[in-house]
């Protein structure tokens, strides 16, 4: 089973979401035996939830949430380089987008700025040269815009958005238990 997951760097349900799918499909798996693999795509920021709305909904999930220390950040390069993280493995793809919510939504880092990306890259194993001269450049940009363009097409609304083996889809944030169901209904 396959899945892409359509979500933003500083949007929060994207992060709990997210979070809760990884986990539901981990889950799945040990259940079924069957694998779900995960992408990530870019899918810009839904509107924000009211904080205490997301901090309970964090706590359910077991993630620590600052919003006081947020900041406003642009993402595209965000995007750009976890497009080039994808390259190297959906796992460091992963990692390095949970570093991002980690930096956006615990520590107030500011995930738009180029040593802050290149940093947590090298955290996750990417190599830290690489990184600055892909931020550096433009590269990657062409792809982050197109997949911007197919959420877009979707017609995507509330994050993540997750669409399983090209044409089940789930929207929003859902509980751990509904994830794992889902995924059960859409493998029968």
């Amino acid at each position: 089973m396959k899945a892409v997951l359509f979500c933003d760097v500083t949007d929060v349900w994207s992060y709990l979401g997210a979070t809760r799918f990884e986990r539901a499909a981990a889950a799945f798996t040990i259940l079924t035996g069957e694998p779900v693999e995960i992408a990530y795509r870019a899918a810009g920021a839904a509107g924000s939830p009211e904080p205490r709305q997301a901090i309970a909904a964090a706590r359910i999930s077991g993630i620590d949430l600052n919003l006081d220390e947020r900041v406003l950040a642009e993402t595209s390069d965000a995007w750009r380089v976890l497009t080039w993280a994808a390259e190297t493995g959906d796992a460091t793809q992963r990692d390095l987008l949970h570093q991002l919510w980690r930096a956006h939504f615990l520590e107030g880092a500011d995930v738009g700025d180029h040593l802050a990306l290149a940093s947590r890259a090298a955290l996750v194993g990417l190599d830290l040269q690489t990184a600055e001269a892909l931020l550096a450049s433009t590269e990657y940009g062409a792809e982050v815009q197109r997949q911007l363009d197919v959420a877009a097409e979707l017609a995507i609304g509330d994050l993540p958005f997750i669409v399983i083996d090209g044409d089940r889809t789930l929207s929003g944030l859902m509980s751990q238990n509904d994830y794992v169901q889902a995924l059960a209904d859409i493998r029968s």
